[in-house]
C-alpha cells in the first residue's frame, strides 16, 4: 500500500483547488508569490506593485478599494491578478492570518459547503443504529464515549470543539468541555460553558442513558469531561479528530461533526417556514426570512450572519420564495410515501426539500 505523506496530501489538495479555480476561469494563486503591498496608515495608505513601485493603475486601485481591506491588517498581500482565487491576505490585530477570496470562488465554495447534506440524511439512520449499539457497550471504552459525544451533539447541536480554540480563547465544544462545565441532576445533563466568539451557553438535555455515562465520565481522573479507558487502564481524552474518524468509520464517507449542525440548521429553518406563505412584498419577505435565521441561530447558538452563510442550505429560502415549500411538505407527509426507516417526518420533509433543489 502506498503511504500518503503530508507532502503528497498537500500536493493533492493544491491540484484539487487548481482545477476548482479553472472551472470558474480564475487563477489559482499563492500568497507567497509576488503581489501588491500596502504601506502607510489608515489616513494615507499607499500601494505598491510587484516591483515595489507606486501602484498607479486605476483599475487595480479601484479593485483594491472595493475589497475593503481592514485598516488594522498588517503585512497585507494583494493579488496582482483580478482573477486570483485569493485576492488579499493580512494579519489581524491578534496576529491571525486572514484571507479575502474572489467573489466567484466564495460563492462556489459556499454552494459546496452544502453538497453533502443529502448524503448525510441518507447516512443518519446507520449512524443512529451504530450509536445505539455502542452506547450499550459495557465499561467506559472509546466507542461508547465517542457514541455519547455524537449523541449529545445530535440532540443539542453543540459544536464538537477543538483544542486550539480551547487553549487560545478559552472557548469550548463537546470534546474540550471540562468537568466543571457540566452538572448531572437525575436524568438531566446541564451544560454551562463559553463557546466560540466568547458567547456563554446554557444547554439542558434530558436523557437517562447519556446522563449515566456523563456522570461516570466525571468520576474519571482529568479535567476534560469526555474521556475513555483503554484496555490497559489508561484514561485518554476524546478529540474532535477521533469523533470525525468514528463518523467516517460508520458511514464510509467524509461525514464530519459539522454536518450535524448544517443538517440541524437547515431543518430548523425549513420547519420555521413550512406552515407560512410567502408575503406579498419584498419588505415583508425579508423580515420573515430574518426571523427564520434568528430562530435557527438561537438553536445553533451562533450569530445570524454565520448561521445563514454556513448552516442553512440556500435552497430553503429559494424554495420558500418560489411558493413551493408547502407543496413539498404536504407531499412528504402522505401515508402513501415509503417511510424511510430511522428518519422522522420532519427529517423526511427536509431531505425531500433539498433533493428538490439539487436535481
Amino acid at each position: 500500500m502506498t503511504k500518503l505523506t503530508a507532502h503528497s496530501a498537500k500536493v493533492s489538495i493544491q491540484d484539487k483547488y487548481k482545477k476548482f479555480a479553472q472551472q470558474m476561469h480564475l487563477h489559482y494563486v499563492n500568497p507567497l508569490e509576488k503581489g501588491f503591498t500596502r504601506k502607510g496608515s489608515a489616513k494615507n495608505f499607499r500601494y505598491f506593485d510587484i516591483h515595489l513601485k507606486p501602484l498607479k493603475d486605476r483599475n487595480h486601485l479601484a479593485r483594491i478599494k472595493a475589497l475593503v481591506i481592514p485598516p488594522a491588517w498588517q503585512d497585507v498581500w494583494i493579488s496582482a491578478s483580478p482573477r486570483g482565487h485569493i485576492q488579499v491576505t493580512g494579519y489581524d490585530i491578534r496576529g491571525r492570518k486572514q484571507y479575502r477570496y474572489h467573489t466567484l470562488w466564495s460563492q462556489k465554495r459556499n454552494e459546496n459547503k452544502f453538497s453533502k447534506i443529502i448524503q448525510f440524511a441518507e447516512k443518519l439512520p446507520a449512524i443512529r443504529d451504530r450509536l445505539a449499539n455502542d452506547l450499550n457497550e459495557k465499561g467506559m471504552g472509546e466507542k461508547k464515549i465517542l457514541a455519547s459525544v455524537v449523541s449529545i451533539m445530535e440532540q443539542t447541536l453543540i459544536r464538537v470543539g477543538n483544542e486550539e480554540y480551547a487553549k487560545q480563547n478559552n472557548s469550548y465544544g463537546l470534546t474540550t468541555i471540562k468537568n466543571g462545565h457540566v452538572k448531572v441532576k437525575g436524568q438531566k445533563i446541564i451544560f454551562d460553558f463559553k463557546g466560540k466568539s466568547g458567547k456563554f451557553h446554557h444547554v439542558e438535555l434530558s436523557n437517562p442513558t447519556l446522563a449515566k455515562i456523563v456522570r461516570r465520565c466525571q468520576d474519571l481522573p482529568g479535567q476534560e469531561l469526555f474521556a475513555y479507558e483503554t484496555k490497559n487502564g489508561e484514561v485518554k481524552d476524546v478529540t474532535s479528530t477521533a469523533v470525525n474518524h468514528y463518523l467516517h468509520e460508520i458511514t464510509g464517507e467524509h461525514i464530519t461533526a459539522k454536518d450535524f449542525r448544517t443538517w440541524g440548521g437547515t431543518m430548523q429553518a425549513a420547519l420555521f417556514l413550512k406552515d407560512k406563505n410567502p408575503p406579498p412584498t419584498q419588505t415583508e419577505l425579508k423580515k420573515l426570512l430574518v426571523q427564520a435565521v434568528l430562530h435557527t441561530s438561537s438553536e445553533l447558538r451562533n450569530t445570524p450572519a454565520i448561521c445563514r452563510k454556513y448552516y442553512i442550505h440556500p435552497g430553503v429560502f429559494s424554495t420558500f420564495q418560489e411558493g413551493k415549500m408547502t407543496k413539498i411538505f404536504v407531499s412528504s407527509q402522505k401515508k402513501s410515501n415509503p417511510k424511510i426507516k430511522g428518519l422522522s417526518k420532519d427529517e423526511i420533509f427536509t431531505k425531500k426539500l433539498i433533493e428538490s433543489v439539487s436535481k
